[in-house]
């Protein structure tokens, strides 16, 4: 039974990790000419795939491969006049390409555990070096976008298969993350 989660996963994660000291590259939306490109002075962190129904995915994909970086290293450095926020009431403005729909990048201007980071696809540059998925998020997610409850035991098995622990939120070190900044914010309230 064939079952399609994303083209890395499907056609198998890269063998060979990322480079940690990778100096970051371009991403480029899909259209045909004046491609909408972002510039990445770094190399990404927590990449990993995503089942939220926010993220962008490609054509017939159930899962993202998304990641983030500093803000400071993200440049919109061709065609920004394309760009629009997808939505603007969420805690993530994705700005995506007015033409072919894929996001660039997401933003978090609120006060936010993730503020001061961008979420970016890396699989729009061609140049090789970012750093690989390292976990599933949001798995049960998918659940909410119409997809089978029957095949989910198969969708874990085949992303655990790929390298990559499936969780339903995030990784316990960014959920610790969160919890921390949460707690923080709450004494600094008081």
């Amino acid at each position: 039974m064939a079952l399609p989660l994303h083209p890395l996963i499907d056609g198998g994660l890269p063998l060979e990790k990322g480079d940690p000291n990778f100096p970051g590259g371009t991403l480029r939306c899909h259209c045909a000419g004046h491609k909408v490109e972002v510039t990445l002075g770094g190399n990404v962190l927590h990449n990993h795939a995503c089942g939220c129904s926010k993220c962008w995915k490609p054509a017939g994909a159930v899962f993202a491969v998304i990641a983030v970086i500093p803000v400071g290293q993200v440049a919109v450095t061709a065609n920004e006049d394309k760009l629009h926020v997808v939505d603007e009431s969420a805690a993530i403005q994705r700005h995506a390409c007015r033409e072919c729909g894929v996001h660039m990048y997401g933003r978090i201007e609120k006060d936010h555990p993730f503020k001061g980071f961008d979420f970016v696809h890396v699989e729009l540059s061609d140049d090789k070096g970012w750093q690989e998925p390292q976990f599933a998020g949001f798995v049960s997610s998918i659940l909410e976008q119409g997809y089978d409850p029957a095949k989910m035991g198969a969708v874990r098995a085949k992303l655990r298969s790929a390298g990559l622990e499936t969780y339903d939120v995030l990784a316990p070190a960014l959920m610790d993350a969160i919890a921390a900044w949460t707690a923080e914010t709450s004494q600094s309230r008081l």
